[in-house]
């Protein structure tokens, strides 16, 4: 083993290092799909985490799971699922713990669930009526409604037993509370962190904790000048008020021109010509339209 003078030691990385070789954070959800029987499977998971963040209607996860588990069977087979996201209660993760139980079919697995599954909102006419959507669990304060992204077929590692799947996000819901708490940016569910199996003897997790805030230090913040520059050296004949430049002056240099172009977009779909104040807090608040219903 390399020792070093500065506190830190060599670890031998093993299979699952995440959990094996180091403390690695990570999400608890239930994944609910369709069984061959047409029942609804769900299947706890930690490997799931953001794969395509932005662009238009393109969003989508990255889920990993064993290649023979119910869930990856299922998804290969329907192409659909829907990511369930819990709130930190124990009975809740020692439930999980026991739906994760591999061997089991569908029918014995899901004997032992205390979840309520209730029908998918994809169900509203909005997606194919002909398709049997799973079922989503009704104690979750979020869900990502999924399908298998074309344009990455499943991936299967024959060697190691892994499937890899990137899953475009269709629906997001979220509970009342969660939603409106979302739109003002007051707010956090509990959201429980795992830390995997540990010591062959137990799956390990840590409460939710406050959320705390830092802000963008001052000495990031990009002058005025600069601002105006920009704005003229991109669009000319649209007029950026300096208290609309003020807006943006902490945006990170390297966004500066993604963000302009974005704000005369905005404004051209608008007919405006003269970006203020004012709208530039219209287009900053991007759930602007979803207040107040």
């Amino acid at each position: 083993m390399l020792m070093s003078d500065n506190g830190f030691e060599d670890v031998k990385i093993l299979n699952n290092f995440y959990q094996t070789s180091s403390f690695f954070p990570m999400p608890v959800v239930l994944v609910s799909t369709v069984a061959e029987s047409g029942q609804t499977n769900l299947g706890p998971y930690s490997l799931c985490f953001p794969y395509r963040i932005a662009g238009e209607q393109t969003q989508a996860m990255k889920l990993i799971t064993r290649s023979n588990s119910n869930t990856a069977i299922n998804i290969q087979r329907t192409g659909i699922c829907a990511i369930n996201f819990i709130e930190d209660d124990k009975k809740y993760l020692e439930n999980c713990v026991v739906l994760g139980f591999p061997g089991e079919t569908t029918e014995e697995k899901m004997m032992n669930s205390i979840f309520t599954l209730i029908p998918s909102t994809r169900l509203n006419g909005e997606m194919n009526p002909n398709i049997k959507y799973p079922e989503i669990v009704k104690e979750a304060f979020q869900i990502y409604e999924c399908k298998v992204d074309s344009n990455h077929p499943i991936e299967v590692d024959e060697d190691t037993g892994e499937c890899h799947m990137v899953l475009r996000i269709e629906k997001i819901i979220l509970k009342k509370k969660w939603k409106q708490a979302l739109i003002e940016g007051k707010g956090f569910p509990r959201v429980p962190v795992d830390y995997g199996f540990r010591n062959n003897a137990y799956f390990w997790f840590s409460k939710h904790s406050k959320p705390y805030k830092v802000p963008i230090p001052e000495s990031k913040a990009v002058d005025i000048s600069s601002i105006k520059f920009a704005v003229e050296r991109i669009d000319p004949e649209i007029i950026w008020t300096d208290e609309a430049c003020e807006k943006i002056v902490k945006v990170p240099r390297v966004f500066l021109s993604q963000v302009i172009r974005g704000v005369n977009d905005k404004a051209r779909e608008k007919g405006i010509t003269e970006i203020t104040a004012d709208f530039m807090d219209e287009v900053r608040d991007k759930r602007s339209d979803e207040k107040g219903k």
